[in-house]
């Protein structure tokens, strides 16, 4: 009797060490899962103070109501591609489809205010990232701008043709700044930026090599889309 009551107790100690073991396997796998970043199209509607917000303005061809138009010499702009390449479960993606024959100013304004209603929901500056592309990066560029007295972090692709140009002299970047360019595109180094942007806290650059000029970024190619998203974590580390 006594060694069936053993048994029994040794049984049930086991199956209770496995039944702890196994909920804390669904624990940590369901709170691994519990922060995952969304996409959006428009504002969110619920901000979280504790979780981090990218902003990404997309270039000129895709301004209208077709998410993949075709030009002639670099091809298709798959934009749902590239968002779902950029989305990652340490940030929330804002990607807006702006209409055909915005003008860039009036969408630079309006960005700027969406970073300023973050900030005033307490979402810290290191935690928001605007990140643009061609004209996106001409908009993300006056964004910044406008965020002189609140700074958060850059990100500019192809974005150093005509925002260098003397035209646009008075337009500096603040806060963190990535520049990734093309070597084979006309929208070079964006050096000048930086010399000019004197309240910058961080300049990094990347140059690729793919030869496909400005349709370099028409697709989610790893040579960008990986280093662009580390940094943006990094800042936020």
């Amino acid at each position: 009797m006594e060694n069936s009551w053993l048994f029994s107790l040794n049984r049930a100690l086991i199956i209770r060490r496995i039944n702890i073991k196994f909920s804390l396997i669904i624990s940590l796998f369901f709170s691994s899962l519990s922060f995952a970043g969304d996409v959006y199209d428009i504002f969110p509607e619920q901000i979280n103070a504790e979780e981090k917000y990218v902003f990404y303005s997309h270039g000129f061809i895709v301004e209208g109501t077709n998410t993949r138009p075709k030009h002639q010499r670099w091809g298709v702009y798959d934009f749902p591609a590239i968002k779902a390449s950029l989305a990652d479960s340490e940030y929330h993606l804002i990607a807006y489809h702006r209409p055909e024959d915005i003008a860039p100013v009036r969408h630079a304004e309006s960005l700027a205010n969406d970073v300023k209603a973050l900030l005033q929901q307490g979402v810290l500056a290191k935690n928001i990232t605007i990140l643009g592309f061609s004209r996106g990066a001409f908009i993300t560029s006056f964004a910044s701008h406008y965020l002189e007295k609140t700074p958060v972090n850059t990100v500019l692709l192809a974005g150093c043709g005509r925002i260098v140009s003397k035209k646009y002299a008075d337009i500096k970047i603040n806060g963190n700044l990535l520049s990734v360019y093309e070597t084979s595109d006309r929208a070079g180094t964006c050096q000048k930026l930086q010399d000019r942007s004197v309240k910058l806290k961080s300049f990094d650059e990347i140059a690729i090599s793919t030869g496909k000029e400005h349709g370099a970024f028409y697709t989610p190619d790893p040579v960008w889309v990986v280093p662009v998203k580390q940094w943006i974590k990094e800042q936020s580390r």
